[in-house]
């Protein structure tokens, strides 16, 4: 019996860190709280190219990704689902994050794991992707991620 095709929803999501601190970008939507930066993949864009552009989007800050902390896929009603992938990153240069709102976002900042009291979180998960990766969580190479077909690496 045939099955009809999962729909499935794409998001990058990038824990930026220079030394104790985390990019943050202040929400635009979803309540004007503060969250990682993060969006959907966009059709023909690969999962790292969507990860650099959204933080670029969000943030003014560009970055180099660096691994793979988790890839996240979980069914929703009606035959749809969400993945994500959360990277590690980290800025390629000493350009400061974006103060100024744009279509986006209202602006970003560097924040430190003590400083996140002071601020309307999107939700509990920031606090507990900061911490887990602050206290040295494994990050996994980017060529657990590639695409259908790609060659395997040589022993």
């Amino acid at each position: 019996m045939a099955r009809d095709p999962m729909q499935t929803w794409c998001f990058a999501v990038v824990v930026v860190r220079l030394g104790h601190r985390f990019l943050l970008v202040h929400e635009r939507d979803h309540g004007g709280h503060w969250y990682l930066p993060a969006g959907r993949v966009e059709p023909g864009e690969s999962f790292v190219e969507a990860a650099l552009r959204e933080t670029f989007e969000e943030s003014g800050v560009r970055v180099a990704i660096e691994g793979i902390l988790r890839v996240e896929h979980t069914p929703q009603p009606l035959n749809t689902a969400r993945m994500r992938v959360i990277f590690v990153a980290r800025p390629v240069d000493d350009r400061p994050p974006r103060k100024e709102p744009n279509q986006d976002t209202l602006g970003a900042a560097w924040v430190a794991i003590d400083e996140l009291d002071g601020l309307s979180l999107r939700g509990p998960d920031v606090r507990e992707v900061l911490g887990y990766v602050s206290c040295g969580a494994p990050v996994y190479p980017l060529s657990l991620l590639t695409t259908e077909g790609a060659p395997f690496p040589r022993c």
